[in-house]
């Protein structure tokens, strides 16, 4: 019987998608309209009363009336909007507070409101409309039928807690999965009070058991490559185990669930011994279970595109054979940036309806209040900060993301995004910075009585999730004495400095490794740099990165591990590699 709410959304989603097609032709027209009725809205909020919103009338005056802050001129009225006070930011009540994931060292936050949620609305819908497009094509390419059904996710929504005045907060996939229930209800292939379970592991299994019973299943959906690949990863080293749940229509003792959540679990799930001797015959011929095993018809994996994913999305084809992956939206706890408008693509077009948009170019990224771009000035092939503004109550935001313009479509951008401006580096999802980085780093060369010539932190190439790898060279004529200890502390102060480190290090991260470099080892890097044509003016060693060749063959005098990275029967001496 068709799911008549998956239905409505089909038919509302290929309105908005032709709607956006259409606005797409004249982008600045609907910028203009999206501004100036957002002005009106917040004009009389407390920051819309500071910047005079409701004197300004066209794009040029409110870009030379309206400054471009960081988030900390914000802080103070976004900790007004947490004791509930109403009117500081938006003129709608706050009905959630998205946190971002706190890359410049501390989360931020971003009232969410009714007319702020709709907003963002409209590029989802569009996504959707755009993958229901491109589904008949892409079928014809890979030949066989790809069909629009539920999506299985292992997804937390999980509240993070609520402020003294009783305002919800946490991740904005918590947020927005919370607030559209009866949507992701008809929409997953498993209750969502599955994801409520707090263990990551036993969450992924929840998710997968009842995925794997739900004949409508047509596709797995996670913010970041990384955590589909936990999630075959999942289904790999669990595949008996979730057979035999299926078989008997019982929930692993094992898994760590709260008691009255397993009960509700266990209420709604049953046995299903046919497809469990589907599943085993699969396991039985083939050796392994994998989600395209698994669902003969999974049609789409829906995750991040862009950025550190390509990594990651190179792994896919080993779980999830030749299924396409679509991008969605390209969104923030702030904004929806883009929307994805083909299959296996990484380009985004801008999401007109969503936000006002500028860009800075890179010859004002030192400038502190720089000349922005509008959406029709950009060039294909040049790198941009883009800035947002928005119902949250930001305005001209510069969140940090650099992205690049593809080209257009029609005459909207085509954008991608490639890094956060300074660099980012992530196992998972803890997105650390080079100043996550620098704080632990002079920490530890205090704290160790050292000098360090220089230091970049890695990622190791065979592993997911991947190990940090702290490759290090001693200034000259300084020793470290305790290099165990040394990688114990880089581990603590790291996640004091970056708490997301420090809530996925326990659960998704394994432990660093500390490598110790050869004297002259930065230099040759130095030189490697000059040679592919960097100005020696500019000259400067990221001290972190993603490209896992990015040290190559350079000469590592010794490599420590953790105690906790080695196996129980591992002798003492294996601490050193």
């Amino acid at each position: 019987m068709a799911n008549p709410v998956l239905a409505i959304a089909k038919t509302y989603a290929i309105y908005a998608k032709d709607n956006f097609i259409r606005k797409t032709h004249d982008p600045m027209r609907t910028q203009s309209e999206f501004l100036q009725q957002l002005l009106q809205v917040q004009q009389d909020t407390a920051l819309g009363r500071l910047f005079g919103l409701g004197e300004i009338q066209t794009i040029d005056q409110f870009r030379e009336r309206v400054p471009i802050l960081p988030y900390s001129n914000y802080e103070p009225y976004t900790d007004r909007v947490a004791q509930a006070e109403p009117n500081v930011l938006t003129a709608d009540p706050v009905i959630y507070i998205n946190l971002t994931s706190g890359t410049t060292g501390k989360q931020k936050m971003v009232p969410v409101t009714h007319r702020f949620k709709r907003s963002l609305g409209k590029a989802n819908a569009a996504a959707l409309g755009f993958f229901l497009d491109a589904v008949p094509e892409h079928s014809r390419k890979i030949g066989r039928k790809l069909e629009f059904g539920k999506l299985m996710s292992a997804n937390s929504i999980r509240l993070q807690g609520r402020t003294a005045a009783g305002v919800e907060y946490g991740p904005v996939t918590a947020g927005s999965f919370r607030m559209n229930r009866l949507l992701c209800r008809h929409g997953f292939a498993q209750p969502l009070e599955a994801m409520e379970v707090a263990d990551t592991i036993s969450r992924h299994y929840v998710c997968l058991l009842f995925a794997l019973t739900n004949p409508a299943t047509r596709g797995i959906t996670s913010n970041f490559p990384m955590l589909v690949l936990k999630v075959c990863q999942c289904l790999e080293k669990f595949a008996a185990d979730l057979i035999q749940d299926i078989a008997a229509g019982t929930i692993a003792d094992w898994l760590t669930i709260e008691p009255a959540l397993r009960q509700t679990l266990e209420r709604g799930w049953r046995a299903n011994p046919q497809r469990a001797t589907e599943l085993r015959q699969i396991l039985e011929r083939e050796g392994r279970l994998t989600p395209r095993l698994a669902w003969s018809n999974l049609s789409m994996i829906g995750t991040a595109m862009g950025g550190t994913s390509q990594f990651y999305l190179e792994r896919f084809p080993e779980y999830l054979g030749d299924t396409p992956v679509f991008g969605g939206v390209y969104g923030t706890a702030e904004a929806n940036f883009g929307v994805y408008y083909d299959l296996n693509t990484e380009g985004c077009i801008l999401a007109i309806e969503s936000g006002f948009y500028e860009f800075v170019p890179q010859d004002q990224w030192e400038v502190e209040q720089p000349q922005t771009l509008l959406p029709t000035e950009v060039q294909p092939g040049e790198f941009y900060r883009i800035l947002l503004t928005s119902y949250s109550g930001f305005y001209r935001y510069d969140i940090g993301d650099v992205v690049e313009v593809l080209g257009f479509y029609e005459n909207t951008p085509i954008i991608v995004f490639r890094h956060r401006r300074g660099g980012l580096l992530s196992s998972t999802t803890e997105k650390t910075t080079e100043y996550h980085l620098t704080q632990t780093m002079q920490v530890l060369q205090q704290e160790f009585g050292i000098a360090l010539d220089d230091f970049c932190v890695t990622l190791s190439a065979q592993e997911f999730p991947a190990h940090y790898l702290v490759n290090i060279e001693l200034a000259e004529g300084q020793t470290l004495s305790d290099p165990q200890r040394f990688l114990e502390q880089f581990d603590y102060w790291l996640g004091e400095f970056n708490d997301q480190y420090r809530l996925v290090r326990q659960s998704q991260v394994p432990p660093p490794r500390l490598r110790w470099l050869a004297p002259g080892s930065f230099g040759i890097v130095r030189q490697r740099q000059l040679q592919r044509g960097t100005s020696d003016s500019q000259l400067k060693i990221p001290h972190l990165t993603e490209d896992r060749q990015f040290l190559r063959d350079l000469e590592v005098l010794q490599e420590f591990r953790l105690p906790s990275d080695l196996p129980l029967d591992a002798p003492i001496d294996a601490i050193l590699r």
